[in-house]
């Protein structure tokens, strides 16, 4: 594992070759700010609304990697005052689909630092979110001696068709996608790497109900007290070292948890599906994208009559999907 995690680093520092800086106000950040990291492509439609979200929780700086957006992502980004954004044009796939890009900026700028690492389509919910901002967590997490902290993906969508309702630029997507799935999930245990592997939910239902082992990954660990020996290893499923994974407790216990609503399921997926699936940057041969063009054709509806309707974190709690654990 030491000798997986001096390579993630290598390839990171060697990876770091092709990012382009646009705007850096890196000297900005301050010993105690909370950052947010985020690979974005073609995403302009969707980051008024995610930088409000971010900036109300009391994130202080984002550190963003434009890969070759052409819709005028790196030009809304460069003009954010709380924003430093490096860009390229060189393969994601080849980049291990992005954390190359993420751990280089980790290591040179998040060392020391709480730091988020989020898509532009998740959303980050935590115990009191409504309530208390990101660095009452964080001072808590820090008090308990913790480094890492646990979030399922949970994916939201709409009540009718995607294309019902059409996503409008800065809009919440919680407007029109509220619904989830409360169950239809299952947990492994990675053997590697010692984290859970969750899977499940409507993407499953709908484009894996065939396959579900092939279904998508909602295990993540967006939130760290970074420290420049640390890596991630596949997105923010995993990192080394392996006691960054032990986010959950298996003894009976509870450790405190979030969720990362994902609002990928809105009118703008099928176009943005057919345009990855094209590209085939991503894992598995793009064998995600390819179920996804197989069914979206059929023009699916995700709910059903076990979907829940969205009302808060304690809501999540309630249904088990997080947990509060002993942070009052």
């Amino acid at each position: 594992m030491r000798l997986r995690r001096k390579r993630r680093v290598y390839r990171c520092l060697l990876k770091s070759r092709e990012l382009s800086i646009v705007r850096d106000r890196t000297k900005t950040i301050q010993p105690d700010d909370i950052l947010l990291v985020s690979t974005v492509r073609n995403e302009k439609i969707r980051l008024p609304y995610f930088l409000r979200y971010y900036r109300k929780l009391g994130i202080n700086h984002f550190l963003f990697i434009d890969n070759d957006s052409d819709d005028g992502t790196p030009e809304y980004l460069s003009a954010q005052p709380d924003v430093s954004l490096w860009t390229t044009s060189h393969s994601y796939k080849r980049a291990t689909f992005g954390v190359d890009w993420v751990n280089y900026l980790l290591r040179r700028y998040a060392h020391g630092h709480w730091v988020l690492t989020v898509d532009p389509d998740e959303f980050f919910v935590y115990p009191f979110c409504d309530t208390r901002p990101i660095r009452a967590l964080t001072d808590w997490l820090d008090n308990t001696g913790v480094r890492s902290f646990g979030a399922m993906l949970i994916d939201v969508y709409p009540k009718g068709p995607l294309t019902e309702e059409p996503y409008r630029e800065g809009q919440d997507p919680l407007e029109i996608a509220s619904w989830f799935d409360s169950g239809n999930y299952t947990i492994t245990r990675n053997p590697i790497y010692g984290n859970l592997w969750i899977q499940g939910g409507p993407r499953c239902r709908v484009f894996f109900g065939d396959n579900p082992g092939k279904a998508p990954a909602l295990n993540k660990i967006p939130l760290v007290r970074w420290n420049r020996r640390y890596t991630y290893v596949s997105s923010t499923h995993a990192l080394l070292p392996r006691g960054l994974n032990l986010v959950y407790d298996d003894n009976g216990g509870e450790k405190s948890s979030g969720v990362l609503l994902h609002a990928k399921l809105i009118d703008t997926f099928p176009a943005k599906a057919k345009e990855e699936l094209t590209r085939a940057q991503h894992y598995g041969a793009s064998a995600e994208y390819k179920a996804y063009a197989r069914h979206l054709t059929d023009a699916p509806t995700f709910w059903c009559e076990w979907s829940e309707k969205y009302i808060n974190w304690r809501q999540l709690e309630i249904l088990g999907l997080m947990s509060k654990g002993n942070w009052a």
